[in-house]
């Protein structure tokens, strides 16, 4: 059943049958779903994407892939385990679920401006705690508030049913996308890669303009394949419990868009770049003269991988949302209380739906990388974290009663960090012929300094690798 469910998941991510992949480890992570074996399948297909490309630079297109379901499990919840030193808390004081007048809501408060937002809605000042944030959501209707919170620019999601959630329009809308879609961009001319089938993205550049947590996901993996991955932030944004994750094997700067310096700064990394990767919301790179069509023109070519947390239709194709927020809206938090038995919200057991979604970006950046090299073309490719979601949700599921997996199979020493050193869990999927590995370490978010540029070499030639 394990394989089995792994298998099934695979071929959603995938869009076909795969072969030459084999999924061993024996233990689950608590849950309604099948979240383990969603976690396997999402890596499977990175691991596959990995073997097209190795193969398109002259080696095994058959190649055997091994993925960990265990330790596929573990790297969904954190890779790293600090040694000597604390990580610090992963949510503000206020985020969290509360009871509302006729269900659940859940506030996400991480971001000062959301928090910001949530307590305006509620009508209270910054100086508020959980209790008088809880007194004032027990008297207001779920779907009301959320309805609030987010007109206020903020981030909230009302608990729903699965049932509730696919009779809501936006539900509608997600269950009929693609899980990735694929359009075709601009033409560059082929080149020869200086990479091999051993380190496939060796001298691709990716600009990473994404946060919180699918997309980092994503170019962490697009790393491990050799690619240079500068990200950029705004200035003062900042993720303290996540950079020893998110930032494996990037450079990390800043720019502000608010600036034409900054615009003008990204436009000239944007036209260098081979690959972007970001999660802005629909329309919202528009604004800043770099919608769709703008990027191809700026860089031909160009693979460009999209990210958002509500789908691209529907009347929620623009709302702030993330993992969290997203479990609340489809159903899944919903079913986790149900079938527990539970008196309060039951989430998956990690951040699955940003995870999953991070490695089917990769799969989607490394497949339309892999084509630009046959045929010159760039693409777009738009997915989000609800119509991962509606994979899961309608996949197999799963019982609570399991063991789940325990924190080991690490790598053979220590890795230093700035914040400390760490204990790295070994990747969970090997690929015969190619290595996946991080020859650069963590860094924190803004430490590349000004001038912010690409330093590793493209390509040379002509024609294909």
């Amino acid at each position: 059943m394990r394989t089995t469910a792994a298998s099934t998941f695979l071929g959603l991510f995938w869009g076909a049958p795969a072969s030459k992949v084999d999924f061993i480890g024996n233990r689950d992570s608590p849950s309604a779903y099948a979240v383990t074996d969603f976690a396997a399948a999402s890596i499977a297909a990175a691991a596959m994407a990995t073997r097209e490309l190795a193969g398109e630079l002259g080696g095994d297109e058959n190649a055997h892939i091994v993925v960990d379901r265990s330790a596929a499990a573990l790297w969904f919840a954190s890779s790293v385990q600090p040694e000597g030193w604390d990580m610090p808390a992963p949510w503000d004081a206020l985020a969290g679920d509360y009871p509302t007048s006729d269900g659940w809501i859940r506030l996400h408060t991480n971001a000062p401006h959301h928090r910001r937002a949530a307590l305006t809605a509620l009508g209270l000042g910054a100086d508020a705690d959980r209790s008088d944030v809880a007194a004032r959501v027990a008297s207001r209707a779920a779907d009301e508030l959320e309805t609030s919170v987010v007109a206020a620019g903020g981030c909230a999601a009302a608990m729903r049913s699965e049932a509730a959630w696919m009779s809501h329009p936006q539900g509608a809308a997600v269950a009929a996308e693609p899980l990735a879609h694929r359009s075709a961009g601009s033409a560059a001319s082929p080149h020869r890669s200086v990479a091999t089938s051993a380190r496939p993205l060796d001298g691709v550049r990716v600009l990473d303009l994404t946060r919180v947590l699918a997309g980092p996901m994503a170019t962490r993996y697009l790393t491990g394949l050799g690619a240079d991955v500068l990200r950029i932030d705004p200035p003062d944004w900042n993720e303290p419990a996540l950079e020893p994750e998110v930032t494996l094997g990037k450079r990390c700067g800043r720019l502000d868009l608010q600036l034409d310096s900054g615009r003008q700064t990204l436009l000239s990394l944007l036209g260098a770049a081979d690959i972007v990767v970001h999660g802005y919301r629909p329309g919202a790179l528009d604004g800043l003269g770099l919608g769709a069509a703008e990027r191809q023109a700026c860089s031909p070519g160009l693979v460009d991988i999209c990210l958002d947390a509500y789908g691209w239709s529907g009347p929620w194709a623009s709302r702030r949302g993330f993992d969290s927020l997203v479990q609340m809206s489809c159903g899944i938090a919903a079913t986790g209380m149900e079938v527990r038995g539970a008196d309060r919200p039951v989430p998956l057991p990690m951040q699955a739906l940003d995870h999953a979604t991070g490695y089917l970006l990769a799969a989607e950046a490394i497949r339309g990388w892999t084509n630009r090299l046959r045929t010159g073309f760039g693409c777009t490719v738009r997915a989000s974290l609800a119509r991962t979601a509606h994979a899961l949700v309608d996949g197999p599921r799963r019982s609570f009663d399991t063991v789940a997996p325990a924190f080991g199979d690490v790598e053979s020493s220590p890795e230093s960090t700035p914040w400390g050193p760490v204990q790295r869990l070994r990747f969970p999927a090997t690929i015969a012929g190619t290595t996946v590995e991080w020859t650069r370490g963590t860094s924190a978010l803004g430490s590349e300094s000004a001038p912010l540029g690409w330093r590793a070499a493209r390509f040379s030639g002509a024609g294909r690798g």
